[in-house]
């Protein structure tokens, strides 16, 4: 007589993206490339988009909808199935369950999330204020914890624990909110002098963002005002670098079985439509890498030792993109490190893992198991 087994139910997936970030958009297109991506034979798969207002709400399951058409960028709101009412996580750690509620009706359970991929950039989700719920949750989540994730989106800290490490780092200058806003003309003075120590071009920037948005570059003292209120339309904490010159290099970390790796590095050639490598630049005008970077054997070692090292002074899981420049003097400079890269169809990092001999599906799958096997809490 054969015994009635049930199958093992299928590892569920909440696929999290938009948030109220100016990356928002950003997020949605990554979010629907991963969704592409993921194995449905494998996992069940949730995607909860947030809206800019905060709202989690419960969307299509339509990557084909998430992606930049005719340079119009997509929105959670687009896509949820509802305008009103929200997903709950419960805090519980022994309740996993999602449960949605709309005005009206009685709460709907959507069933047990066994690991959420996070696909949001900038603050409110990818600074570690997403992950902090998912500890209090209980639920394992892909990526840089609580504290990998806060230094890794704060550039100034960021900066301040590679020198503690003794990596390479170029000169910057930090203008925090209380500066700005109750002595300019002393925080004005004290970029100048910072300018006249290094020189212009100087990059002016919001130091907890991404995507390159709210970045300007400031030739002189005519551009700096509007330059700092432009970073603080997105941050009220600035950052403020020197140019430096020579060849953008970026090189990505992967989280294996036996420890992080680093992928073959890639070269951001110069643009030539733009000032820099700016939003339009990577998203809208689709700027393509070479990959791999044409640096040589040497220097693709020190770079692929330096990205490994930037991850383990940070303390990240997951993944990471390490961007660096190569100085005229043959040196790496570290510039920063992102703990939640684009997966867009143009974006670098799955780029150089490919290139690296791991595809696209093969390193969604790879950061699914390695969260699926990471407990939450202290580790």
């Amino acid at each position: 007589m054969s015994e009635n087994t049930q199958s093992p139910r299928k590892p569920r997936v909440a696929v999290v993206f938009g948030g109220r970030s100016s990356e928002h958009a950003i997020s949605v297109v990554t979010a629907g490339a991963v969704l592409s991506a993921i194995d449905r034979d494998k996992y069940d798969v949730l995607p909860i988009g947030i809206t800019t207002d905060g709202r989690w709400a419960l969307t299509a399951d339509a990557p084909e909808r998430m992606a930049i058409a005719d340079r119009a960028l997509p929105n959670v709101a687009d896509l949820a199935e509802s305008g009103e009412g929200g997903v709950v996580l419960s805090v519980d750690p022994a309740n996993r369950e999602v449960v949605l509620t709309e005005p009206g009706a009685v709460p709907k359970a959507l069933g047990e999330v066994d690991v959420v991929f996070p696909m949001l950039h900038g603050p409110y989700g990818e600074d570690g204020t997403l992950q902090g719920l998912l500890e209090l949750s209980g639920v394992p989540y892909v990526g840089a914890g609580v504290l990998a994730s806060a230094v890794g989106q704060d550039k100034e800290y960021m900066k301040r624990v590679f020198v503690s490490f003794g990596l390479p780092v170029g000169p910057y200058e930090v203008i925090r909110p209380r500066e700005w806003e109750q002595n300019p003309a002393a925080a004005r003075k004290k970029i100048v002098e910072f300018a006249a120590d290094h020189g212009w071009p100087l990059f002016v920037k919001p130091a907890r963002g991404g995507s390159s948005m709210g970045i300007t570059k400031v030739d002189d003292l005519s551009g700096l005002d509007e330059a700092i209120e432009e970073a603080r339309r997105h941050d009220p904490k600035i950052l403020v670098e020197s140019l430096l010159r020579g060849r953008e290099i970026e090189c990505g970390v992967l989280e294996f079985e036996d420890g992080p790796r680093a992928s073959v590095p890639a070269e951001i050639p110069p643009v030539t439509d733009h000032d820099f490598y700016d939003f339009e630049a990577k998203y809208i005008d689709s700027a393509s890498g070479i990959v791999p970077a044409p640096i040589g054997d040497e220097a693709t070692a020190e770079i692929q030792r330096l990205a490994v090292a930037a991850y383990e002074a940070v303390s990240c899981e997951g993944l990471v993109r390490a961007d660096f420049f190569l100085t005229e003097d043959g040196e790496f400079v570290i510039n920063e490190i992102n703990t939640m890269p684009g997966f867009t169809p143009i974006s670098m990092y799955p780029r150089m893992w490919q290139a690296s001999g791991v595809g696209y599906s093969e390193l969604v799958d790879r950061l699914i198991q390695a969260a699926l096997t990471r407990s939450t809490g202290l580790r």
